[in-house]
C-alpha cells in the first residue's frame, strides 16, 4: 500500500492541448489550460486532472475527472459522471456541505475521448491513503482534541446529507432506493468484476449477510457512498471540500456510517498488522454513532451488518485493484483467491466473530 497504483494510460500533453480546444468552445478564443498533472495521493477510480484555466484575464484552478479508458481496467463497470456532477450540486446547494464547485459538465466524449466534469479545486489537507494516515503525519500527529475535532466534524457531513429532503427527481439519478437494491447492486458489481475467478471469502460474506438481514433497515436517505476522511479535504481540521461522490446511492443511513467506520479500521488493522500501534482511538463505533445520534436523533442500529457489508463492498473494490495490478505487472496472481482481498483476515474475524443466524 506505499506505492502509487497506476490510474490512467492517457498523455497528459494530448490531453491539455484537446482540453485547450474544448475550453475555448465553452469560453471563447481567450481560454488556455496550463500543464496538467495528476495526484499522487488518493483516488483509484476516474482519473483526475490538476490544471488552471484562464480566460478573459482571469485564472481558476481546476480538478476535471474523466471516466477511465477501457484499456486501464476500471475498477468499476460504469462511471456516471453526470449523477456526480449532480451529487455535488445537491450537497453543496441543498444540503450546506462544502463539495467543490461544479463548473462543467461534458457529456460528449469527442474532445477528450470520454466524458468529464470539471470542478474547482480546493487548498487543503487529506489524510492520506498511501501509505496511510495512521502510520504518521499532519493527523497522526495531532493532538486528541484536533482529532476529535476533525472526527466530529466528518459525521457531521453524514448528518447533514442526510437530514435534507431531496425530492424524487433529484434523487433519480441514484439508483432504486433501499438495502436490498444496494446489496444486490454489489452483488452484480462482484460478479462483473470476479466472476471469472469467483473468491470464496466474499461470497461466505454475501451468504452471511442473507442469513442476518435486519428486521427493518428503516428509511432510505441520500448516501454519499464512499464516506471517508480520505475523501475529504482539512484545513485547522475543518472540512472545506468533501470529494468523490462516484457511490452515492439511496438507502439506509447507516451504509454511510459504517463505511466511515470501516474504512478506518481497515487502515488501523494495517498499521498494527505492520507492528505500529495507528490510532486506536479514533473513528471507533460508539464515538461516531453517538455524535451523528446528537446530531440528527437517528439511533443507528444494526452495525453489525452494516460493518460485515461495508468489509465486503470494500473487499470487492480491493481484490479488483489487486487484479489491475497483477494486470499490469505490478505483482504475481495469487494461488488462493482469497489472497486478492488485502483485509481478509478481518473479513474472517468478522466472521468468526459473529454469532450464526437461528
Amino acid at each position: 500500500m506505499t506505492e502509487q497504483l497506476r490510474t490512467s494510460t492517457r498523455d497528459l500533453e494530448e490531453l491539455r492541448k484537446r482540453a485547450t480546444v474544448w475550453l475555448r468552445g465553452r469560453v471563447g478564443e481567450s481560454g488556455a489550460v496550463s500543464e496538467m498533472s495528476r495526484p499522487s495521493g488518493n483516488g483509484l477510480s476516474s482519473e483526475t486532472l490538476f490544471f488552471t484555466a484562464t480566460w478573459d484575464g482571469g485564472a481558476t484552478r481546476c480538478v476535471a475527472r474523466l471516466a477511465p479508458a477501457p484499456e486501464a481496467v476500471p475498477v468499476f463497470p460504469a462511471y456516471d459522471l453526470r449523477a456526480q456532477f449532480e451529487m455535488m450540486r445537491l450537497a453543496r446547494e441543498k444540503a450546506g456541505i462544502p463539495a467543490p464547485r461544479a463548473l462543467w459538465f461534458e457529456p460528449d466524449p469527442e474532445p477528450l475521448g470520454t466524458p468529464f466534469f470539471v470542478m474547482e479545486r480546493a487548498e487543503g489537507e487529506v489524510p492520506p491513503d498511501l501509505p496511510p494516515y495512521t502510520f504518521g503525519g499532519w493527523l497522526h500527529d495531532a493532538s486528541p482534541a484536533d482529532r476529535r475535532r476533525l472526527q466530529d466534524a466528518s459525521v457531521g457531513i453524514l448528518a447533514a446529507l442526510h437530514q435534507t429532503a431531496f425530492t424524487p427527481r433529484e434523487l433519480a439519478p441514484f439508483g432504486a432506493p433501499g438495502l436490498r437494491a444496494h446489496v444486490e447492486a454489489q452483488r452484480a458489481y462482484y460478479r462483473w468484476a470476479h466472476g471469472a475467478r469467483p473468491i470464496p471469502l466474499l461470497e461466505r460474506a454475501f451468504a452471511w449477510l442473507e442469513s442476518h438481514w435486519p428486521d427493518d433497515p428503516g428509511p432510505d436517505v441520500l448516501t454519499w457512498g464512499d464516506a471517508r476522511i480520505g475523501n475529504v479535504m482539512y484545513r485547522d481540521f475543518t472540512p472545506v471540500a468533501v470529494l468523490d461522490w462516484e457511490m452515492a446511492a439511496v438507502g439506509p443511513r447507516e451504509l454511510d456510517l459504517s463505511w466511515m467506520i470501516f474504512l478506518h479500521r481497515f487502515f488501523q488493522d494495517l498499521t498494527t498488522g505492520a507492528g505500529l500501534p495507528g490510532l486506536p482511538g479514533f473513528m471507533r463505533r460508539e464515538d461516531v454513532c453517538r455524535t451523528y445520534r446528537e446530531l440528527t436523533g437517528h439511533e443507528p442500529r444494526d452495525l453489525d451488518f452494516y460493518e460485515m457489508y461495508a468489509a465486503l463492498r470494500h473487499g470487492v473494490i480491493m481484490a479488483r485493484v489487486w487484479q489491475r495490478r497483477i494486470h499490469f505487472g505490478e505483482q504475481p496472481g495469487p494461488d488462493d483467491p482469497d489472497d486478492l482481498v488485502l483485509h481478509r483476515a478481518t473479513i474472517e474475524e468478522l466472521l468468526a466473530g459473529y454469532e450464526p443466524a437461528s
